[in-house]
């Protein structure tokens, strides 16, 4: 799966999947989920039900990409 570019992440909405986090920091699907469920994600993981979302803010800092 190929990474997002830095106009991909921008144009993010304010949650995604952990998938897409996963993609857009590199991570395969499984290993994405086993970090989130172990709180071990590279950004925050916000768990809603039996779905975990990320917030896009928190996964751009990490990256170093903030919207223009």
């Amino acid at each position: 799966m190929k990474q997002m570019s830095q106009d991909e992440l921008v144009a993010l909405p304010a949650s995604i999947s952990v998938e897409t986090a996963a993609r857009a920091i590199g991570l395969g699907r499984t290993r994405a989920y086993q970090l989130a469920r172990r709180g071990e994600f590279p950004c925050k993981v916000i768990r809603i039900g039996a779905s975990y979302r990320v917030v896009t803010v928190d996964l751009r800092r990490p990256l170093g990409i903030e919207p223009n």
